[in-house]
């Protein structure tokens, strides 16, 4: 099976918000920022990024909770599971938790984002650290190196 012809499947806790997605994701990170942790309830929240093209988003529509802005987290209305971000600074992309597809398992990070904020005890095998967020001009770099060594 080719990257392109990759679908996996997911959807929140109580599954009345499913989602379908086609091709391998552009690239996988973690958040240890303070707002991440208070969303997860965990040390870090674990995302899949994707053209937003290639995701189908099925049953009840997800509402916008966390932040409102610039970057919109959508989460289950039911039993609120945190599901996807999108952020308008990235363009047309849509950033999965990668928790909420079935094969989380094969989508360990890729890139580690505030690692300032980092809880000490916390270790992960992410290639790039960050001590906050990349700078948008590096996503390009980032990305076409996450493609060429994906498995």
């Amino acid at each position: 099976m080719t990257a392109t012809d990759t679908v996996m499947q997911g959807g929140c806790r109580c599954g009345q918000v499913t989602m379908k997605v086609k091709g391998r994701p552009l690239m996988t990170m973690v958040c240890h920022c303070k707002g991440c942790q208070r969303m997860t309830a965990s040390a870090f929240s674990l995302s899949a990024l994707f053209p937003d093209q290639t995701v189908e988003i099925a049953g009840l529509e997800p509402v916008i909770g966390g932040m409102h802005g610039e970057l919109r987290h959508h989460f289950c209305p039911h039993c609120l599971s945190w599901i996807f971000t999108r952020a308008e600074m990235l363009g047309p992309l849509i950033n999965i938790r990668a928790t909420m597809l079935d094969g989380a398992a094969d989508l360990p990070p890729f890139i580690e984002t505030c690692v300032s904020e980092k809880l000490p005890w916390v270790s992960l095998p992410a290639m790039h650290s960050f001590e906050k967020f990349p700078a948008m001009e590096d996503f390009p770099k980032l990305i076409a190196e996450f493609a060429e060594t994906a498995p």
